[in-house]
């Protein structure tokens, strides 16, 4: 196993998920479920976070990992530009401020490099959070509801973005939105009832056209909501 996660888990005595075995190769695996089926844990073990719940298995994860977390994590005291340097900083490498510029360009947020993040909007604050975690060039990348506070047309820029930033490497995407997962997914995952379930994936390269996605994500919403 090169990188993925393999075991259960149980969360207050209640089986969390059973029998898990999730490989990540590289390109974008997304995790859809209902809210409470383990995404997010799956995602925090991976990270070697803590979590409430008891894990038995095996993790495979590299020393180095770009995270984002559903909250944006800014650090509200530094500028737009110090919280995308933050892993450089915190590591010890030489700062790339030229790159570190170009991302925040690249997310819409040129000009805004001195600002601090409590003058921005939700889908700004999560937009630098995006940067942030494109700055990291890591092998893995874990991506919890990357996309959620951006309006649709924003959403499909950062998409897009994010793929050609991260080709070649692994990535988990969490997400709740199954026309999302269908559209950037290599592999998509169910998780449901603690066990992980494939999910069919129309042809072609991801980005995948959102307008020859709607019958599929219907259906999978469907499941989701049932």
């Amino acid at each position: 196993m090169a990188f993925g996660i393999v075991g259960s888990a149980t969360l207050a005595g209640r089986p969390l998920f059973r029998d898990l075995d999730l490989r990540l190769a590289p390109g974008w695996t997304c995790l859809l479920g209902p809210s409470g089926a383990g995404k997010s844990t799956i995602l925090r073990l991976l990270a070697g976070l803590p979590t409430a719940a008891r894990f038995e298995g095996r993790i495979s994860a590299p020393p180095r990992i770009a995270w984002m977390a559903q909250q944006d994590l800014l650090q509200e005291r530094a500028s737009l530009l110090g919280n995308v340097l933050l892993g450089q900083r915190l590591s010890g490498a030489p700062l790339d401020e030229g790159r570190a510029r170009a991302l925040l360009a690249a997310v819409g947020l040129e000009g805004l490099e001195a600002r601090r993040p409590a003058s921005l909007s939700g889908g700004q604050r999560q937009r630098v959070a995006l940067a942030r975690a494109l700055m990291e060039e890591a092998p893995l990348a874990l991506l919890d509801e990357p996309f959620s506070a951006l309006d649709p047309a924003t959403r499909r820029r950062m998409q897009d973005l994010a793929c050609a930033r991260l080709a070649g490497t692994a990535v988990l995407m969490v997400t709740h939105d199954p026309l999302e997962a269908l559209r950037l997914g290599d592999r998509v995952w169910l998780l449901e009832e603690g066990r992980l379930r494939p999910v069919p994936l129309p042809d072609g390269p991801v980005p995948r056209p959102l307008p020859a996605l709607a019958a599929e994500a219907e259906a999978l919403m469907a499941r989701l909501a049932a």
